[in-house]
């Protein structure tokens, strides 16, 4: 089974290609930040209309790079959700019409569950039961994972999820789009201690999230003259609060299921001070503690390619329509072959 899989939920178009003898074969990406970054965040219809002239030269890019042709497809993946509708579309519809050519089927995946699964991707993948921290732009969960579609949340955000917390304050304080990572950057400088702020729901039980809170106490800290010194502390003290919040409830999870793997994915999940915090952490509690590479933290095929091959049962036949949506539970998926 060869599985080539699109990815297109929000600015980032990519494909790959994941089979049973080699694993991954090749994975491309193209990222529109240049586009958006004038506007200071993502324009969905120019997302969608940059997705329609990048996404067939990235498959026939792909495919070269695998050393494959169209004809040794078996499978079409493609991103049908959570994410922008108009961008979701533009990859079910190039998978709809790939699949009917090749006469195969085609398989939505769930955005979600690939950041979930990208792990396993790595050289020495975790093993199942584990619990998983997911964060990103658009998404904060803490979810039970007893094996691939057994997922239980424990815990969310209630408000702004951890990647949107940090591109908000970021844009407060002056950062360039895209705000997170810059705002990572620039704490580096900051120093330790200076700002102080809450770390939201900690005085509490519950592995829930609130982060809406946090952008407002540094709001309220920002000194009139603004300059780099004080830029760069406010960054520090956000940072660490929001970190330690995450630490303080994979701490709680880990305790609750008394699994003893965590594994931590999506963009923010490329943090360089939330991995250094859980890695003490980790290695103190005697918690194995896993990460995709950098490069899977945020959105790519690869993750899509190989939920997509794991769930290959699944297909569904491109007459019956692309199915996408811009919410999706992962409550809703079930074990592999019997998914909703």
């Amino acid at each position: 089974m060869s599985i080539l899989a699109i990815e297109s939920s929000c600015d980032e178009t990519a494909v790959a290609i994941y089979d049973d003898v080699a694993g991954l074969r090749a994975h491309r990406l193209h990222t529109q930040i240049a586009l958006h970054a004038e506007y200071g965040g993502v324009v969905p219809e120019l997302a969608s209309r940059d997705h329609l002239t990048r996404v067939v030269p990235l498959v026939r890019d792909t495919l070269a790079d695998a050393g494959l042709g169209f004809a040794d497809l078996t499978g079409v993946a493609y991103t049908a959700g959570p994410g922008l509708i108009g961008a979701l579309m533009v990859g079910g519809a190039t998978a709809a019409g790939l699949a009917q050519a090749l006469g195969c089927g085609m398989v939505p995946v769930h955005h979600m569950e690939g950041h979930l699964l990208a792990p396993m991707l790595e050289p020495d993948p975790p093993s199942f039961p584990f619990v998983a921290l997911l964060v990103s732009g658009g998404h904060t969960l803490l979810v039970a994972v007893e094996g691939i579609g057994r997922y239980r949340v424990l815990g969310q955000s209630l408000d702004d999820a951890v990647g949107e917390a940090f591109d908000k304050t970021a844009k407060l304080l002056g950062l360039p789009y895209p705000g997170g990572p810059a705002l990572a950057k620039l704490a580096e400088q900051g120093r330790e201690g200076v700002y102080r702020f809450p770390r939201p729901m900690t005085d509490r039980p519950g592995l829930d999230f609130s982060f809406s809170g946090l952008k407002t106490a540094v709001a309220t800290r920002i000194p009139e003259v603004l300059d780099d010194t004080a830029r760069a502390d406010l960054a520090r003290g956000f940072e660490e609060a929001v970190t330690d919040t995450l630490r303080i409830k994979c701490a709680r999870a880990i305790e609750a299921t008394g699994y003893s793997t965590l594994v931590v994915a999506g963009g923010v999940g490329a943090n360089l001070r939330l991995r250094d915090k859980l890695g003490a952490w980790a290695a103190q509690q005697r918690v194995r503690l896993a990460f995709p590479r950098q490069a899977f933290c945020t959105d790519n095929a690869a993750m899509i390619a190989y939920v997509g091959w794991q769930r290959r049962a699944e297909a569904r036949s491109p007459g019956d329509g692309i199915f996408a949506t811009p919410r999706w539970s992962l409550a809703d998926l079930g074990p592999v072959g019997e998914a909703a």
